[in-house]
């Protein structure tokens, strides 16, 4: 049975047991029912407890149950039931409570939570809007504004939050549905608190617009953000049925919309980015002690990652200034982190009393993982790895981050080559959600387990690639940027190329960011592979001029656009060197649409993304689609070019 009632006195206590989440399937759903109207019709039952077995409480619907037929009972009727109760209804919420397990939270008359329970309404990432009364009720509990950021966002809600907002009544402090048990016999006799017959609490409607507005904005173009904060809106201003009603005619609609299809596509493509074949079954290493190497805006930020998911950290720097740089660049991204409200005082300590600090790499004797973030340079990283062979472990694992360099020849210098694998963060390391998990040639496949298990934990998202130039994302990348310098050169501005591809859904277009990282890394790399590279091919050499103007982005003031007055600027000289650079080359230019810049852009990418699939660097197109959403801000409400393409 998914669902018992068990008695124990004067409270029956509702049980879903549906591994391995908890999800609301039909057999839940027709379970609650059947056990609700059971309690309620017991005269020995006077109020009701609703709790989960196993690790979480309902996780959310079950997304099995997308594009198939309706079948009764529906969730938004499981909810109104339990609403409905005449006897106190008390939901025990631990694990998590997402989506239509947060829903059937809301139904009840009171929550009591886990210290570690969490709670969101996420149905926008999937590209849809709760559709089970979650927009008609939170902002009853707590307010229009709280309402529509959460509603909008699909962010997690901690416990203690939950209880700040007041949409849990108490943290359990022993044993959760014994707590719970215990507050449902206080409600014995009291009158019912039915959240959808509280009023809407009086709220500002010029800044509730100033924020739908903002919320539309942030969206770029994916719809259910500003439809689920619509929603939100409108509880202010209708009934409880009638809100109900609309909440589930726009769920429906937006079900079976494209976005919706493509955002349910990423979805599908994380799960299955964690099966690689060959390591079925494969245990990983034990990791806790984790040495970084390189405190510079990489390493600290890897560093920080590990020290926030309980990791021991170990960071080594070449020197005494340089550890010190470094030990200020990771203090200062707690203070920012602290300063935002995401953490608090304590947290900060404890997290910063997992990293200790050294000058000398035999510091790294006992770590069980090192990753070195240093200088892109391969003499830099071979003789770094030869000097870690006789420092750690012959059983703990060497991992370079290296963006373009060949790990199978770094792996050359390693004792126990079949140690060493790339794994490739995206800056800023603790907030990009991307690793490359690089597998070398002779990379053993526990190695390969690990590198995914610890991207895992950190609450990243590893994706499989195998050796190239670029990895996946780099690679495409590269490819992506020739298609734009090549319409620059034929006709195109900078700011033609940003304008076409922020209007597609990028957050930034490929000029923004080249500014905003420094022009100067990738003129460094292309001055190394000067030698090498083929004459026949086509090259564009406006980015060399600008950076023999000394012009690198940002960090001087000026790069494909000006900052002098702090501000991003079209800037004449860029253009003129632009024109005089096509000149050069017998270009006669032309003008370009922002549909023709978009086109050729993702020509370019799926035709990269064609070859590195039939080398077998990458396994299957859903983790390009993966890569430059989460790497390369691709908007993930379209899929993917891979996806859009029709390529698996």
């Amino acid at each position: 049975m998914s669902v018992t009632l068990i008695r124990d006195g004067s409270v029956g206590v509702i049980l879903i047991d549906n591994p391995p989440v908890n999800a609301a399937s039909h057999a839940v759903r027709t379970g609650l029912m059947e056990a609700l109207a059971e309690a309620n019709d017991d005269p020995d039952v006077q109020a009701i407890v609703l709790a989960c077995a196993g690790r979480t409480f309902v996780a959310g619907a079950d997304v099995k149950e997308f594009g198939q037929p309706p079948r009764a009972p529906l969730l938004p009727e499981v909810v109104n039931a339990i609403e409905a109760s005449p006897k106190p209804v008390v939901a025990a919420v631990h694990g998590t409570a997402l989506g239509g397990g947060f829903e059937l939270a809301l139904g009840a008359h009171a929550r009591i939570a886990s210290a570690d329970a969490q709670f969101g309404l996420p149905e926008v990432k999937l590209g849809i809007i709760p559709g089970a009364g979650g927009t008609q009720r939170l902002p009853r509990l707590i307010g229009v504004p709280a309402a529509m950021e959460i509603a909008a966002s699909g962010r997690r809600l901690s416990a203690a939050e939950a209880v700040k907002l007041a949409v849990v009544e108490r943290i359990a402090t022993g044993d959760l549905v014994d707590d719970a048990k215990t507050l449902a016999r206080e409600l014995i006799g009291q009158p019912v608190r039915r959240t959808g017959e509280l009023a809407v609490p009086a709220f500002d409607v010029d800044a509730a617009d100033k924020q739908l507005a903002a919320i539309e904005k942030k969206a770029r173009g994916q719809v259910s953000p500003g439809r689920a904060a619509r929603m939100v809106l409108r509880a202010g201003s209708t009934s409880l049925q009638e809100g109900l009603a609309e909440e589930r005619a726009a769920f429906r609609e937006l079900v079976s919309s494209e976005q919706s299809v493509a955002l349910r596509h990423v979805f599908a493509a994380e799960r299955q980015a964690a099966k690689v074949p060959g390591i079925e079954g494969v245990e990983p290493r034990p990791v806790r002690i984790v040495g970084v190497v390189g405190a510079g805006l990489m390493g600290a930020g890897i560093a920080v990652s590990f020290a926030d998911t309980g990791f021991s950290v170990v960071v080594v720097e070449r020197d005494m200034a340089a550890l010190e740089a470094g030990q200020a660049r990771i203090r200062d991204i707690y203070q920012r982190m602290l300063k935002s409200g995401r953490i608090g005082e304590a947290a900060m300590t404890e997290r910063l009393s997992r990293l200790s600090y050294f000058d000398e790499r035999k510091a790294l004797a006992a770590c069980d993982l090192v990753i070195e973030a240093v200088f892109d340079d391969l003499q830099v990283k071979q003789e770094l790895f030869a000097s870690l062979s006789g420092i750690v472990r012959p059983d703990a694992i060497l991992a370079t981050n290296t963006s373009y360099l060949d790990p199978d020849v770094i792996a050359g210098v390693v004792t126990g080559p079949e140690r060493l694998i790339g794994l490739h963060f995206f800056s800023p390391a603790n907030v990009m959600r991307l690793v490359e998990v690089v597998r070398t040639a002779k990379l053993a496949p526990d190695v390969l387990a690990t590198g995914l298990a610890v991207a895992k934990k950190l609450g990243k998202l590893g994706v499989v690639s195998g050796v190239c130039e670029g990895f996946i994302g780099n690679r495409i990348f590269t490819a992506y940027r020739r298609e734009c310098d090549f319409m620059l050169e034929d006709g195109a501005l900078p700011q033609d190329i940003d304008a076409a591809l922020e209007g597609y859904g990028f957050p930034m277009g490929p000029y923004a960011v080249n500014d905003m990282a420094g022009l100067d890394i990738s003129w460094a790399r292309r001055k190394r592979n000067a030698a090498t590279r083929d004459p026949s091919e086509r090259y564009v050499v406006i980015a060399d001029r600008l950076c023999e103007a000394g012009r690198f982005g940002r960090k001087t003031g000026k790069g494909y656009y000006t900052y002098e007055s702090g501000e991003k600027a079209v800037d004449p000289k860029v253009t003129a060197l632009i024109e005089a650079a096509s000149r050069e080359a017998g270009i006669e230019r032309r003008s370009f649409s922002a549909s023709e810049i978009v086109e050729r852009v993702m020509t370019g990418i799926v035709a990269e993304g064609r070859k590195i699939l039939a080398e077998g660097i990458v396994l299957r197109g859903s983790d390009i689609d993966l890569v430059l959403i989460n790497g390369y801000g691709y908007p993930a409400w379209r899929g993917g070019p891979m996806f859009q393409a029709g390529v698996e």
